[in-house]
């Protein structure tokens, strides 16, 4: 990853573009309403983006409560995957959670989501259990990873 990508917290005139990155990533994308009210109304948000030429190319957010992190959304634009933006921007959401007093992190992927799923173990997440009819567009079980941060 070269300088031409930057680390940044979300902000509210970057839900436009945020929503591009999420409708190009989930079948059951969140909406305006749902980033409006994490960046204004979730005391608990973490969300950060990565831009390149000013461009939101990928975000990704975290609730983070007393000493633990859920992560909520990580998604990059299709035509930047395979950059390894994905693992970049999930180190710098694991920095800023160490940094908040954050010990431990967990999130749910679809089982079906191998390459997600070995994303998250090249950073040290486990298996920690299988959430059944998880998803509500196909029933599909999410497994629930942990890590220590």
């Amino acid at each position: 990853m070269d300088d031409s990508y930057v680390f940044r917290y979300m902000r509210e005139d970057d839900i436009d573009q945020v929503l591009e990155v999420e409708h190009a990533s989930f079948t059951l994308p969140w909406s305006r309403e749902a980033f409006y009210n994490e960046l204004h109304n979730n005391q608990f948000a973490v969300y950060i983006v990565i831009e390149h030429d000013k461009r939101v190319v990928g975000y990704c957010g975290a609730w983070m409560i007393v000493d633990e992190a859920h992560v909520t959304n990580v998604a990059i634009l299709p035509e930047y995957r395979g950059k390894k933006l994905g693992d970049a921007m999930m180190r710098y959401l694991m920095e800023l959670a160490r940094l908040k007093g954050v010990r431990t992190m967990t999130l749910e992927v679809r089982v079906t989501n191998h390459i997600a799923q070995s994303l998250y173990r090249k950073m040290g997440f486990q298996n920690g259990g299988i959430r059944k009819n998880y998803y509500s567009d196909n029933q599909e079980d999410a497994l629930v990873m942990w890590v220590n941060v």
